[in-house]
């Protein structure tokens, strides 16, 4: 692996010569891991709370929050290949210039996020749907840049601050512990919030308290104020701790003994167009973009089953998601045993054979009732499992070729981002449920079959994906 440039002398004139980079301190790999961690407490609130906010809370139709869904995940699944494409393109900069992409993407982040979960400003009971709906337009794509900016910069610096294959494992053990630390966060806080706003006012039926409705409204501002309060702390730790080298780079610079599999170092190395004549790019492309649609639309759709399907109280829609991540958590120390004893492909068999045995206990159950925490944790330990490994893939895909890495993590998100919006929307289409109705026995099933397909039926097509990479392992297959 070719060590990463270094930094420009004093006094000198452009970009020095690559030279190894001396191990980072304890300060600034902490500092490195928190970079992220605006960007985790964000999509935790999104991809949980955003349709049950705005169509149990907000009383939106469901056909208007899945439009609102699709909308930003289309603009995150644009945003990220082209945010990609200018990263790697990227050469010296006085301040570095995938903390200049980070900082512009945070800031995005920040002034736009909290009006998403806030009321309509202006908006009375007589605006209509569609113009309350286009008002939000605007804040979601900007947070939809600034997340995908931010998180192409974060995860492409890894390469730029550590040379060694252990550092960068450890840097991206580092930043998924915090991202666990968000999810918990999110979560607890969720919880504490609809506790303390909990009891049902004078005059309100204890049935109607316990469910979620417009007495919800400030629970769910004040939870995405709180996020970006914190998310900016951590941001600001971000760029007061870590340092980015100005760099150089050429086109003969990259492979060297630890890639001849790979990449020749006669040859020079991959840029973005080469990647698209990979077979093995669209195998790895496929099997991200399946995985990640369990992932996100079980995490989707989990708070709107247990609201209409299970019947259950509010303060469900905050513990199983933590139950669920903690158990994700909790099986990640076991990938690394079984990776090492039985492969990635048998570790993501493994994960998927856990997420098709929640989605057969959910289609033969009828109401699980306490059960629901033990088909958590068996969700949770299977998405945690197929996520990581699939990442490792796309790492073991990239290679050495880290230098146009940014547009690899970038074209997997796009169509992961864009297939979880169009997903969310054909199923908002078919169930079309009157915003007036808090619950009622078509939308009982709607949910119930909503959780078996995205689970289960997904898991099939990962399946599917699987077996291709079984047949054709990951190589570039034009470079050897």
């Amino acid at each position: 692996m070719t060590p990463p440039p270094g930094d420009v002398g004093p006094g000198r004139p452009g970009c020095s010569a690559p030279v190894p980079r001396p191990p980072l301190s304890l300060a600034a790999r902490l500092s490195y891991a928190v970079g992220h961690f605006l960007n985790d407490l964000c999509a935790s609130m999104w991809f949980t709370y955003l349709l049950l906010y705005l169509h149990a809370v907000r009383a939106y139709s469901s056909r208007g929050a899945g439009l609102l869904l699709l909308l930003g995940q289309v603009a995150d699944g644009l945003c990220t290949p082209l945010v990609g494409l200018e990263a790697d393109r990227a050469r010296c900069a006085r301040c570095g210039p995938r903390k200049a992409w980070h900082l512009a993407g945070t800031l995005c982040v920040l002034l736009s996020f909290p009006f998403i979960f806030s009321p309509c400003l202006g908006c009375g009971d007589a605006t209509p749907e569609w113009a309350a709906l286009l008002y939000y337009g605007p804040f979601i794509v900007i947070f939809q840049f600034g997340w995908a900016a931010t998180q192409i910069a974060h995860l492409s610096l890894i390469p730029e601050l550590v040379t060694s294959d252990h550092e960068k494992v450890e840097l991206t053990a580092l930043r998924y512990a915090f991202t666990v630390v968000a999810n918990i966060t999110v979560f607890g806080a969720a919880w504490l919030l609809l506790h303390l706003q909990g009891s049902p006012r004078p005059g309100l039926d204890v049935d109607v308290g316990d469910q979620l409705g417009m007495q919800d409204v400030p629970v769910f501002r004040n939870l995405a104020l709180l996020v970006v309060g914190v998310g900016a702390a951590a941001s600001l730790l971000f760029h007061l701790g870590t340092r980015e080298a100005r760099r150089a780079r050429t086109h003969g610079d990259e492979p060297n003994e630890h890639s001849p599999l790979l990449a020749p170092a006669s040859r020079a190395p991959l840029v973005w167009t080469h990647w698209l004549r990979e077979p093995a790019f669209y195998q790895v492309g496929v099997l991200y973009m399946t995985t990640r649609l369990i992932v996100n639309l079980s995490q989707t759709y989990i708070a709107m089953y247990l609201t209409y399907s299970l019947s259950l109280p509010k303060k469900f829609i905050a513990t199983i998601p933590l139950v669920m991540y903690l158990s994700g958590f909790l099986s990640s120390f076991l990938m690394k045993p079984i990776n090492r004893s039985f492969g990635r492909n048998m570790t993501y068999f493994a994960g998927l054979l856990v997420v098709l045995a929640f989605a057969a206990w959910v289609a033969l159950a009828g109401h699980l009732g306490v059960a629901v925490y033990g088909a958590a944790v068996l969700l949770g330990a299977g998405c945690a499992t197929i996520l990581v490994t699939s990442l490792a893939m796309t790492a073991d895909l990239i290679g050495p070729h880290t230098h146009s890495g940014a547009f690899v993590y970038g074209a997997m998100s796009f169509s992961d981002k864009v297939a979880n919006g169009l997903a969310v929307m054909a199923a908002q289409e078919r169930g079309l449920i009157l915003p007036s109705e808090l619950c009622c026995k078509a939308c009982v099933g709607f949910y119930h079959w909503v959780m078996v397909a995205v689970t289960g039926g997904v898991a099939v097509a990962a399946a599917l994906a699987l077996c291709s990479i079984l047949v054709w392992p990951i190589r570039l297959r034009s470079r050897e």
